[in-house]
């Protein structure tokens, strides 16, 4: 295969591959500070639960 073919198929992978991730991407909204919070809050209670259970060990 030559090298420039190649190229070209790569590319145009990378340009379906980025056009998938748009399709899958959530639109944002308006409350997206609730969104991370909820998220830094469950991380942290993981973080404890795994340091108890750690401890206990």
């Amino acid at each position: 295969m030559y090298p420039d073919l190649f190229l070209y198929v790569e590319r145009v992978r990378a340009q379906e591959l980025r056009a998938e991730a748009r399709r899958h991407r959530r639109p944002r909204t308006g409350d997206t500070w609730r969104t991370r919070l909820g998220w830094i809050l469950v991380e942290t209670g993981l973080r404890l639960v795994q340091r108890r259970h750690a401890a206990h060990s």
